[in-house]
């Protein structure tokens, strides 16, 4: 998945700003009395939007690649996020600094990894190995048996997906890997800055900076590969369906839902970005690909069905 939809999967659930996955601006002690429809819909929505969103931002690869348009989106994530978040810059003190310059970094990175990796293998492999990093942080912070085969599950799907063959990408499969990584960071990142910054003016700083990082990175695409007036907007438009669509769509939901149905809905991102790539790109996918997106996807899904309320 992307940075803007940022919820880990997980019994003890985190956010993720708005990349390609924000913090929520809900009261964290209030808690959702049920799951209405209008917070179903949504949620769908919401990961329809995303995986569209960077479906349509790869149709811009052969012109700005894939650094060009993430440079894009971060530039539409920093001008959502500041409307909302309005960080007051002056007030930041250094142990509120650092997390936020760490997390303006790896807010970058996980896109740009991700993007590659999609531009190698594929949308949905890639955001199925992305998936994992979240996965990986909810599994790990239980003790549970039942958790435990859950990763045993997902690790099965992995290996099936990475399997040595003469057609393997494995640059795009470590990009991946690498997405899942910075995912993960991005979560333990966003919990320690919603702790120190009050609201979201701690997302708002680092998609900032992450922006103003990608300036010269965009400046210098457009001088050497002038964009077509087609390609900037496929960028412009993956910018808006999966940056600032799944970022306000989720603060709506997470008032409205609670915290292990968004979750749980967070596991079908690797099938829809699987479905999208097939119906957008004609990207399709072997039954050995499918039976690790579900694998992977199962896993996720039973250690949140089964974890305590």
């Amino acid at each position: 998945m992307d940075a803007a939809h940022a919820t880990a999967p997980a019994p003890a659930p985190a956010h993720r700003t708005a990349p390609s996955h924000p913090t929520s601006a809900s009261d964290p002690d209030r808690k959702p009395a049920g799951t209405p429809l209008s917070g179903v819909l949504t949620m769908a929505g919401s990961g329809l939007s995303n995986q569209t969103g960077a479906a349509i931002g790869s149709l811009a690869f052969p012109v700005l690649g894939a650094t060009g348009v993430v440079a894009v989106r971060q530039y539409v994530a920093a001008v959502v996020l500041l409307a909302v978040g309005r960080p007051r810059w002056r007030s930041f003190t250094k142990e509120q600094w650092w997390p936020v310059v760490l997390l303006a970094l790896v807010f970058g990175a996980m896109n740009l990894s991700l993007y590659s990796a999609i531009d190698r293998i594929g949308l949905g492999l890639a955001v199925t190995l992305e998936f994992l990093g979240p996965l990986t942080i909810a599994l790990s912070a239980s003790r549970r048996r039942t958790d435990a085969c859950c990763a045993l599950v997902a690790l099965a799907g992995v290996v099936t997906l990475m399997r040595p063959q003469p057609s393997t990408d494995y640059t795009g499969l470590g990009l991946g890997l690498l997405a899942a990584a910075c995912w993960a960071s991005y979560i333990l990142l966003n919990r320690t800055v919603g702790r120190r910054v009050p609201g979201a003016q701690g997302s708002a700083a680092a998609a900032a900076l992450s922006a103003v990082l990608f300036l010269p990175v965009g400046i210098v695409i457009a001088v050497q590969h002038p964009p077509t007036p087609g390609a900037a907007g496929y960028a412009i438009a993956a910018g808006v369906l999966s940056s600032a669509v799944p970022y306000l769509s989720d603060l709506f939901t997470l008032r409205r839902v609670p915290a292990q149905t968004f979750g749980l809905f967070m596991s079908v991102n690797p099938v829809l970005a699987a479905v999208v790539g097939w119906i957008i790109l004609g990207q399709s996918l072997g039954w050995t690909e499918w039976a690790s997106v579900g694998a992977i996807v199962a896993a996720n899904a039973l250690s949140i069905l089964t974890s305590r309320a």
